[in-house]
């Protein structure tokens, strides 16, 4: 089963409020917007790609925990966008000067702003094409590094600020480069 994507704007247009609480409402669902306030509906993952995310997700945390430079997010985390999509990557960091200017308010709802590193892994409900625009949105709103990966093709496309999409083949690795300085994920279990 794919996303479900609907437009309630000739009917309803939700407040950033009514769209949190809808989320809060509905926690066995997980809802993301874009950017023209269309309401996303993702279907939940199966146990593999629910595993694979728990490793990239564990991966990251553990190295933050080593190098206290940020803070890690799994898949439920919601992010406002600058363009006013509201997103939930399966894996984010956010470097901790940014975290630490967020008010004690925001960081318990969506936080209001673009992570500096975000993970997409492909599920088998996923588009590709949908899931590359979402990385290239992240990157439009000031992420400084993403990877999508693709499990099926075993490739890796990494998002880069100003720079075109680079696709790896078959990496053993990827390095976090220097937004997480020393960060490098194992694909091993990924694979």
């Amino acid at each position: 089963m794919e996303a479900v994507t609907i437009d309630f704007k000739p009917i309803l247009d939700l407040t950033d409020e009514q769209f949190y609480q809808l989320c809060q409402a509905n926690k066995d669902l997980r809802f993301e917007r874009n950017a023209t306030g269309e309401l996303i509906i993702m279907p939940p993952v199966g146990g593999e790609s629910s595993n694979r995310n728990a490793s990239l997700t564990a991966q990251v945390w553990i190295w933050n925990e080593q190098n206290q430079l940020g803070i890690a997010f799994d898949s439920s985390v919601g992010f406002k966008l600058p363009n006013g999509a509201d997103r939930s990557p399966d894996v984010s960091w956010l470097k901790l000067e940014r975290w630490n200017a967020l008010t004690p308010k925001q960081k318990t709802r969506f936080l209001p702003l673009c992570p500096d590193f975000v993970i997409e892994l492909l599920s088998p409900s996923d588009s590709l094409k949908t899931t590359q625009k979402k990385m290239q949105e992240y990157q439009d709103n000031g992420a400084s590094l993403g990877w999508l990966i693709n499990r099926k093709l075993r490739q890796i496309e990494v998002y880069r600020m100003g720079q075109k999409v680079e696709i790896l083949d078959n990496p053993a690795t990827l390095s976090g480069e220097d937004v997480l300085p020393g960060f490098v994920l194992d694909l091993e279990k990924i694979w």
